[in-house]
């Protein structure tokens, strides 16, 4: 079974870490792109984001059983089968696993252009999944009350 207090706390921190890419995503393309540290940021944040949708896919195909996802996109996947997620949006969660592992994987080729381009573009991407997840998990847990 789901545990709904651990969905909670990774929707929090996820939360966490969008309001903080949000913080730097008010910044310039060109502020960005002239401060690596700021750059630094923007990625690790990202990787600490995508990484906790990740988590709770995994938590939620651990705790129901389903069937095991074959990749981290994947997972996103396995999610929607469940119901957990819209069939539509797993797409654009595989793409944000994928940019995860390339900023993770080959850190040092990732075009810094177009990570700021997803900062200012995708953010609503990690909003819409954090949504979704609370509407179905941890809003309907206290339906039973």
């Amino acid at each position: 079974m789901v545990d709904p207090g651990r969905i909670r706390a990774l929707l929090d921190r996820l939360a966490e870490e969008t309001a903080n890419l949000r913080r730097l995503a008010a910044m310039s393309s060109a502020e960005l792109l002239a401060d690596p540290d700021r750059m630094a940021a923007v990625k690790y944040r990202f990787v600490v984001a995508i990484e906790t949708c990740i988590d709770v896919g995994e938590h939620i195909v651990s705790s129901e059983g389903l069937r095991a996802p074959e990749s981290f996109a994947d997972t996103f996947a396995v999610v929607a089968e469940a119901g957990y997620l819209p069939i539509d949006v797993v797409e654009t969660l595989q793409d944000m696993a994928r940019f995860r592992n390339l900023l993770v994987h080959v850190y040092e080729e990732v075009d810094d252009h177009r990570v700021v381009e997803i900062l200012h573009t995708r953010l609503d991407d990690l909003d819409g999944f954090r949504s979704e997840i609370a509407r179905r998990v941890v809003d309907e847990e206290g339906q039973g009350d």
